[in-house]
C-alpha cells in the first residue's frame, strides 16, 4: 500500500517523459559534433533543447505519476554524458585545460569502482547526495557560460568569469560528494560484516 503523497515508481519504459529523456541522449553524438567543429551557437541550442527536456520530463513524470526505474537512471546518466562531452570538446579545443578532464573523469571512475562493493551488498546506488545535485547543476552551467564566452568578445569578460567560477565550485562539490559517497558504502560494509560476524559469534555459542 501506497502513503499518501508517495511516489510511486514503476518498471514501464514506454513514456512520454522516458521518450523526451531518450530524445536527450539521441542529441548527444550532434552536440559532440557541433561543439568539435566549433559551431558554438548551434551547439548551445542543443543544450538549451536538452535542458528544456530535462526539465520537462521530471516534471511530467511527477504530474502524469509517471516516475520508473530506467528513468531514474537515464535523467543522471544524460546530464554526466552532456557534461563529458562539453569538457572533452572543449579541452579539444584548448579552451579548458586536460586536467580538469582527469579530476572529473577520475570522480566519476572512482563512482564506478563502488559499483562491485554495492552488487555485493545487495544494492544498485545509492540515493544521490545533495551535494553531488549541487555540483552536477555547477558544471552543467559552467561549460555553457565557457562556450557562450566564445561567441561574442564582449560576453567572454563576464560569461567566461562566471564559467570559471561555477567550474571550480562544481568540481569541488563534485567530489565532496564522491567522498561521502565513497564512505556510506564503507559504512554499509562494515555494518554488514559486523552483522556476520555476529551471527557467527550467536552460531558459536548455540
Amino acid at each position: 500500500m501506497v502513503a499518501a503523497g508517495e511516489q510511486v515508481v514503476s518498471n514501464r519504459v514506454w513514456t512520454i517523459p522516458n521518450a523526451l529523456s531518450f530524445l536527450r541522449l539521441v542529441l548527444v553524438p550532434v552536440f559532440a559534433v557541433l561543439i568539435v567543429d566549433g559551431r558554438d551557437g548551434w551547439a548551445l541550442l542543443v543544450l538549451a533543447v536538452s535542458g528544456a527536456s530535462d526539465y520537462l520530463d521530471g516534471n511530467l513524470a511527477r504530474r502524469w505519476n509517471q516516475v520508473t526505474r530506467i528513468g531514474q537512471l537515464l535523467d543522471p546518466f544524460a546530464d554526466r554524458l552532456y557534461i563529458l562531452t562539453t569538457l572533452l570538446g572543449l579541452a579539444y579545443r584548448g579552451l579548458v585545460p586536460w586536467w580538469l578532464v582527469v579530476v572529473l573523469v577520475a570522480r566519476d571512475l572512482t563512482m564506478v569502482a563502488t559499483l562491485p562493493v554495492l552488487a555485493k551488498l545487495g544494492h544498485s546506488a545509492l540515493p544521490v547526495h545533495f551535494l553531488g545535485k549541487a555540483g552536477t547543476f555547477c558544471l552543467l552551467y559552467a561549460f555553457p557560460l565557457l562556450l557562450l564566452g566564445e561567441l561574442s568578445p564582449t560576453l567572454s569578460l563576464v560569461a567566461g568569469a562566471l564559467g570559471w567560477a561555477f567550474a571550480l565550485w562544481g568540481t569541488g562539490l563534485y567530489w565532496w560528494a564522491g567522498i561521502l559517497y565513497v564512505q556510506q558504502v564503507g559504512q554499509l560494509w562494515r555494518g554488514e560484516h559486523r552483522g556476520e560476524h555476529r551471527g557467527e559469534h550467536r552460531g558459536g555459542r548455540a
